[in-house]
């Protein structure tokens, strides 16, 4: 074998050994890692010229173990948020299967949060919640499911987070809730909205938080 052709055998040889390497790299870092996300809302501009973006607003609630759990909790934190209610029978086990998918995959990072509010507090107790965490095997250092006082928690959904979140007669289940869980980043600021029944928009979600774990 010449000196070149050794040469160009080592190169397709390192290349063959490198690529699995290179495809676990994409797969883990999802196709977005170089795209960034958009900062949604509403957006003033100060009168210094900085752009004041829409933020999720101070709360106050109470978790599945019973503890006062409030926006500090989240603070420097990226969070994967939604509204959903136990009797649920309809898309809520799939949205709270999709956070525990997130939950999982991301269990080791602790950066990233999950918070999940009931639009049902009348009937959703902490006892409620705690059987309901139960079901999803839901880890309470990393994810809370609350409740509190019923207007608290619809102005938060709507004036917050941007989502529906009220009684709704002409609901067979009685209540009026998105499909969506919202990702927000450390500045409280949302940044993507996903419809958390599909499968395929949480995958592309998971891409989105690795995005915004990396940035600065």
């Amino acid at each position: 074998m010449s000196k070149i052709s050794r040469w160009q055998f080592l190169g397709v040889l390192f290349a063959i050994l490198l690529l699995p390497s290179l495809v676990y790299l994409l797969l883990i870092m999802g196709k977005n890692h170089f795209k960034p996300l958009p900062i949604i809302g509403e957006r003033e501009v100060a009168a210094n010229g900085d752009t004041i973006y829409h933020t999720i607003p101070p709360f106050r609630f109470q978790n599945q173990e019973g503890k006062f759990i409030s926006d500090t909790f989240y603070d420097g934190k990226i969070y994967v948020a939604d509204f959903f209610f136990t009797k649920c029978t309809t898309i809520c086990p799939k949205m709270s299967g999709s956070l525990q998918r997130v939950q999982d995959k991301f269990k080791a990072q602790r950066d990233l949060k999950l918070a999940s509010f009931t639009v049902d507090p009348e009937a959703d107790s902490v006892p409620v919640l705690r059987a309901y965490a139960k079901r999803f095997i839901v880890n309470s250092a990393k994810w809370n499911l609350m409740t509190g006082k019923k207007e608290d928690l619809y102005k938060l959904g709507v004036n917050g987070f941007l989502l529906p979140a009220q009684e709704d007669a002409l609901d067979p289940e009685g209540f009026l809730h998105s499909e969506y869980c919202v990702l927000i980043d450390k500045q409280k600021r949302i940044r993507s909205m996903r419809d958390a029944t599909d499968p395929a928009q949480v995958d592309t979600l998971i891409d989105e938080i690795m995005v915004l774990l990396q940035e600065k």
